[in-house]
């Protein structure tokens, strides 16, 4: 492996941290001192995603990383829950045993995990996920999302008064 900074293969590991399913490295170059982050994960049996358009592609856990981290942006979301997000949606991915999976059960389960993170986060994510055809479309969204919290809200009031 090489340095992202200066390119040179030898560096020593500072920490070592269990995430999810993989291993997170903290990695310190000998060369140039520069600190980087890497990460080891088991290599799994390909597993591949059916667009909405027919076409076949090998999952790639980085677009799930990289379209719910825009989803965040600016908000107080860490990127460590970024990580424990994608590595729970790739476990239940993997766990159901199919070799194909359609790409809308992912965004699914993208946007059940960001409704229970972030509302604003959620909202971003489904703008684009569900194309909205209208400011109309966005705000029955938003509604619907309004009303599901309540409800939540509500029976959380109830449980507790059930203790």
């Amino acid at each position: 492996m090489k340095c992202p900074f200066c390119a040179e293969d030898q560096h020593r590991v500072i920490d070592t941290r269990s995430v999810g399913e993989g291993i997170r490295r903290r990695r310190e170059c000998l060369a140039c001192g520069q600190r980087f982050t890497t990460y080891e994960r088991i290599a799994r049996a390909n597993l591949m995603v059916i667009k909405a358009d027919g076409r076949r592609e090998e999952f790639d856990q980085d677009k799930i990383f990289m379209g719910i981290k825009k989803a965040c942006a600016k908000r107080p979301i860490s990127i460590e829950a970024i990580d424990r997000i994608v590595n729970e949606i790739e476990a239940e991915l993997y766990s159901l045993g199919q070799s194909e999976i359609p790409s809308k059960l992912i965004g699914e389960k993208v946007m059940e995990r960001l409704a229970e993170l972030d509302d604003v986060a959620y909202v971003r994510f489904a703008s684009v996920y569900r194309r909205f055809a209208d400011l109309d479309s966005l705000a029955e969204e938003i509604q619907r999302r309004k009303a599901q919290k309540a409800l939540e809200a509500e029976r959380q009031r109830q449980l507790a008064l059930n203790l």
